[in-house]
């Protein structure tokens, strides 16, 4: 499912296999911001970011975060840098 798409839907909640989750745990569908580390950014405001159960793809459109810097993502989405 694209960001997109779970844009156009009425709020959940939703299982989280249904949002594209393959664990039970995931930052993308998470009620809160988790802090992880950005790893490498993308184009496109795009970063990969280590959570400390592995590695996702986040958007950091909002933010301004360099490679190392901690940041808060919320539901796939960078909402603060905590630390350079």
């Amino acid at each position: 499912m694209s960001a997109g798409d779970a844009r156009d839907r009425p709020p959940g909640p939703y299982p989280a296999a249904e949002a594209g989750c393959t664990s039970d745990v995931c930052i993308t569908c998470s009620d809160t911001a988790v802090a992880v580390t950005v790893v490498r950014l993308l184009d496109d405001a795009l970063a990969i970011v280590d959570t400390g159960a592995g590695e996702e793809e986040v958007s950091v459109a909002l933010v301004s975060a360099g490679v190392g810097d901690t940041i808060l993502v919320h539901a796939g989405e960078a909402i603060g840098v905590v630390a350079r």
